[in-house]
């Protein structure tokens, strides 16, 4: 059998790439870290007495799922967007309030209401190392928008890698109130 005196050089070149590439073929790549939202420079002023109308929208969330059994979980990084559907209007956030699974509230994430301009989402981030909501987490958002608008949209995409396989899911928001 003869080998083609193309496939040694290719053969090295692509090793060379994949080497030069850093393709070691270990998990423990370093990801850069997210930025945390700078919630005070949103912050907005509402009056009681604005025309807006206001909601409350319920979404699920999941930092930890159960994994072949009860006596096994995973843990899982937390995409949670807000998002402004609206093309020309801006949307308020009052209150994005965190929970447990036992409905306990875990953390508040801005102390006045914020803005989103229109077409503009903003996240919160659970990473993976934080299971205090634990398996039945969930969010609660208070949010205000001009009459004749759309309501923000709120979305949870959840994901974590264990070796070379991946799990991923979303979540949507219930509107509650």
């Amino acid at each position: 059998m003869r080998t083609s005196p193309f496939l040694l050089p290719t053969y090295g070149l692509l090793t060379l790439l994949l080497t030069a590439c850093g393709t070691d073929g270990s998990d423990n790549q370093a990801l850069a870290p997210v930025a945390a939202e700078n919630w005070a420079r949103r912050a907005v002023d509402l009056s009681p007495s604005d025309s807006l109308e206001r909601g409350i929208t319920y979404l699920s969330s999941y930092s930890v799922i159960y994994a072949r059994s009860e006596d096994r979980k995973m843990s899982l990084t937390g995409t949670i967007s807000m998002r402004n559907i609206n093309p020309r209007d801006t949307v308020f956030i009052e209150r994005a309030e965190y929970h447990q699974t036992d409905g306990q509230l875990t953390r508040s994430y801005f102390e006045r209401p914020i803005y989103l301009a229109p077409l503009e989402t903003v996240e919160i981030i659970i990473t993976e190392e934080d299971v205090t909501g634990g398996t039945g987490d969930n969010f609660m958002f208070y949010w205000a928008r001009k009459p004749g608008t759309h309501d923000p949209f709120f979305e949870g995409v959840f994901i974590t890698i264990y070796g070379q396989q991946g799990i991923s899911f979303t979540t949507r928001g219930i509107r509650v109130e």
